[in-house]
């Protein structure tokens, strides 16, 4: 039977329930325990793990560093440990009201498959791969740890180290939905439309299905960015606000999504032949078309009030009133008083969004709601 890895460590209790545990141990083991919890999705589309891949010029430059004459690595790796592995208090040692020191003992067994290892590396991959890679017989580090069932807790604290460092947003993004903790106020924002991203992505029937570029589906056509911002802009005070808590992230998701099923299908069944393009070809897929066409969506939305989720079929005919003034791959956009823009000009840029945006809402306006009034007032 393999003997398990016996290490002096200390037992912190940070809050109720919270207990972390410090050591050090040989960098060059902690393969041998601990493995990478590589973010990727799964036949079903569900989201597992939450790291982002090796890179191997960082790596390389920890080494030449831990290989140096006098290396020293202060900060601390982030491991997560599963129920195999206990703590075992010291009797009688001294000990303050939160913290007692002790041995954790890890089950550890030479060549054990990745799957089955009780260890996931929450923070330091790079460094603990320069270890691994390192010619040096041995590297002691010091570990911070904690012991968890729970995949989401791994995540949270992921999400938590990394907030504050160049870790990419896209994977930041893609890994929200995946927690509940309390996060920083930028990226609790985020969370809602995260979650609604990740299912306009994935699911069946989803006009916007596998077309958003995500850490997962880097072939995407729609940067995740863009569709975050006309998402955000449309709960704020847009169609999807109806469906949201004031002041909190309780929502009817459902409900939005069906709304921007709706809504999107039209987009696509409208501008069938602009649609499912790369951006550089059409502009509708850009950044300034997304997040144009989310404020022609919250502006239509509008005007149909009085239904509670319009149908593809009512979007799509508001927005044939749009169509032919629309130049997404060729010719140039009209914008009047002189102002006239090639076709590809238009940048993912604030002042260009605006122009694009107030442009498309005030020719809906004349040609759609204008033209409903008269109607109306006619036929009296």
């Amino acid at each position: 039977m393999p003997t398990p890895l016996r290490l002096p460590a200390v037992e912190v209790s940070q809050s109720p329930g919270r207990k972390l545990y410090t050591f050090a141990v040989d960098g060059k083991l902690v393969h041998q325990f601990a493995t990478i919890s590589r973010v990727k999705r799964q036949e079903d589309g569900a989201l597992e793990g939450y790291q982002r891949p090796e890179s191997l010029a960082h790596i390389e430059g920890i080494r030449d560093y831990i290989e140096s004459t006098s290396p020293m690595v202060p900060n601390a790796v982030v491991l997560a440990f599963d129920s195999r592995v206990r703590f075992e208090p010291f009797p009688g040692m001294e000990k303050t009201p939160y913290s007692r020191p002790g041995v954790l003992v890890i089950p550890m067994e030479k060549d054990l498959p990745d799957e089955q290892k009780p260890g996931f590396i929450v923070d330091g991959q790079q460094r603990l791969a320069a270890i691994r890679e390192a010619t040096l017989k041995k590297f002691p580090i010091c570990v911070t740890a904690f012991i968890t069932n729970d995949i989401r807790h791994h995540t949270e604290q992921f999400l938590l180290v990394n907030s504050t460092k160049p870790l990419p947003k896209g994977l930041i993004y893609e890994l929200l939905p995946r927690t509940d903790a309390q996060l920083p106020s930028v990226l609790h924002r985020r969370r809602l439309p995260a979650l609604i991203l990740e299912r306009l992505n994935q699911e069946p029937g989803s006009p916007l299905k596998g077309m958003i570029q995500t850490a997962t589906n880097p072939r995407g056509l729609i940067k995740d960015n863009s569709i975050l911002k006309m998402l955000e802009n449309s709960l704020i005070d847009g169609a999807l606000y109806k469906f949201k808590q004031p002041g909190g992230q309780e929502a009817d998701v459902d409900s939005m999504l069906a709304l921007l099923h709706g809504f999107w299908t039209a987009v696509s069944r409208c501008f069938k032949a602009e649609w499912g393009l790369p951006p550089r070809k059409s502009r509708l897929m850009h950044g300034v078309g997304i997040l144009s066409m989310g404020f022609i969506m919250d502006t239509i939305s509008d005007r149909l009030s009085e239904v509670p989720i319009p149908t593809a079929a009512q979007y799509e005919a508001d927005l044939q009133a749009l169509r032919e003034l629309c130049h997404w791959t060729s010719g140039q956009w009209d914008f009047g008083d002189g102002r006239k823009r090639k076709w590809n000009d238009l940048q993912n840029t604030p002042k260009d969004i605006a122009l694009l945006s107030d442009y498309l809402f005030d020719q809906y306006m004349r040609r759609v709601w204008d033209q409903e009034k008269k109607q109306r007032r006619g036929g009296r």
